[in-house]
C-alpha cells in the first residue's frame, strides 16, 4: 500500500471520528443548566427585592403621615442596598415610591409604593373642638 492511501485512509477515520461528541454535547448541556439557574436565582432575587422595597414604602409612608422626622432613615434601613426613595404630599395623602437594582440582574429595577393618609395634628384649625360635658 502505498504513503498516500495510508494517510487517506488515517485522515477519512479521523473525519469521521465521533469520539469527543458525548462531551461536547455534556458542555453544551451544563451551560444551558447553569444559564436558567442563573435566571431562576435572579427571579427570586428580583421578588425579594420587590417586597423589601415594598416594606420599606410603607413604613416611610406610615411615618411620615404620623409627622414623624425619621421617616427617610428608617425607610432607608428596610429598603435594599442603593434603593431612591421618593416622598410626594398630595393633599392629604402621602405617597412613597422605593426603587432598587436586582443584584443578579443588572438591568431590571423593581420597586414597591405606598400610600398613606396624614394624621390630624393637634395644631390643625380643622381640627373639631374637644365636646364638653
Amino acid at each position: 500500500m502505498s504513503a498516500g492511501y495510508l494517510l487517506y485512509r488515517r485522515m477519512h477515520g479521523l473525519l469521521r471520528d465521533e469520539s469527543g461528541m458525548a462531551t461536547v454535547e455534556a458542555a453544551y448541556a451544563i451551560a444551558a443548566i447553569s444559564v436558567v439557574l442563573m435566571l431562576c436565582v435572579g427571579g427570586l432575587a428580583a421578588m425579594t427585592t420587590t417586597l423589601r422595597c415594598a416594606d420599606a414604602a410603607r413604613e416611610v409612608a406610615r411615618l411620615t403621615a404620623a409627622g414623624d422626622a425619621r421617616a427617610r432613615s428608617v425607610g432607608a434601613a428596610a429598603a435594599p442596598g442603593g434603593a431612591r426613595i421618593a416622598v410626594e404630599q398630595r393633599g392629604d395623602e402621602v405617597v412613597v415610591r422605593v426603587e432598587a437594582g436586582v443584584p443578579l440582574l443588572p438591568l431590571l429595577t423593581v420597586g414597591g409604593s405606598a400610600i398613606a393618609l396624614m394624621e390630624p395634628r393637634e395644631d390643625d384649625s380643622d381640627a373639631p373642638a374637644p365636646a364638653s360635658p
